[in-house]
């Protein structure tokens, strides 16, 4: 590739999901985004964005209709990094039980269960959670344990915004890259599974420290191209 070349994201386009705040923020830090609904766009980028929000099973229902189900697992099996965000997080797990029993990618074991009756003290809190809110290590005295990941460079507590009724329960624990706690709730708000990285919060949504996840795309990208 020539110097002034950019790596290429796809952002991923069914109907669901904060769209051009993603693409604003990868060109931000300097990755070529297209928003997309073709298969052979996003199998051609050098990285896939899957964003969301709303129901699952709409989602669902929508990359089926677009016929995008077999390219999204495609790229979850491939080399090229895959991103979900909030909803996107949940569509790359086994299973949701989101107003019913729901079939997901299927790309990382686990299931999507409801954030029921969080309390703090004695109130209840409000679901869906929408506020700002920790990304925490999942364990403890454990040095820079997002070194290598798509959160490097973030420290432990820092704030990201959140918007969801739901989360996802991953069927292997070392998946989990951060925990958030919600009351008397902890979840695992972003994980890794080979390609994959996702997460719970918005990080479009949440300033510099949002930003440093796309930076640390464009790194990666730059570095494998």
């Amino acid at each position: 590739m020539g110097e002034d070349s950019k790596a290429l994201v796809a952002i991923v386009d069914y109907g669901l999901g904060n769209l051009f705040s993603v693409k604003h923020a990868c060109e931000h830090v300097g990755l070529d985004a297209t928003v997309t609904h073709l298969k052979k766009e996003i199998l051609s980028a050098d990285a896939v964005i899957l964003p969301g929000v709303g129901a699952f099973s709409h989602a669902m229902d929508a990359l089926k209709h677009l016929d995008l189900v077999d390219t999204l697992k495609e790229v979850g099996v491939s080399s090229k990094p895959l991103v979900g965000i909030c909803l996107g997080l949940q569509l790359v797990m086994t299973e949701s039980y989101e107003f019913g029993h729901h079939e997901g990618l299927g790309l990382v074991p686990g299931r999507v269960v409801r954030l029921d009756r969080p309390i703090n003290f004695y109130e209840t809190l409000k679901v869906p959670q929408v506020c700002w809110n920790k990304l925490l290590y999942p364990k403890k005295d454990v040095g820079d344990f997002w070194r290598g990941t798509l959160l490097e460079g973030l420290s432990h507590g820092v704030f990201m915004h959140f918007v969801h009724s739901f989360y996802v329960q991953p069927d292997d624990p070392s998946m989990i890259l951060a925990t958030t706690q919600y009351g008397n709730v902890e979840f695992c708000s972003a994980l890794t599974c080979r390609n994959i990285f996702a997460c719970q919060c918005h990080p479009e949504r949440s300033g510099v420290h949002g930003l440093q996840v796309y930076r640390n795309l464009a790194m990666k990208l730059n570095l494998s191209l």
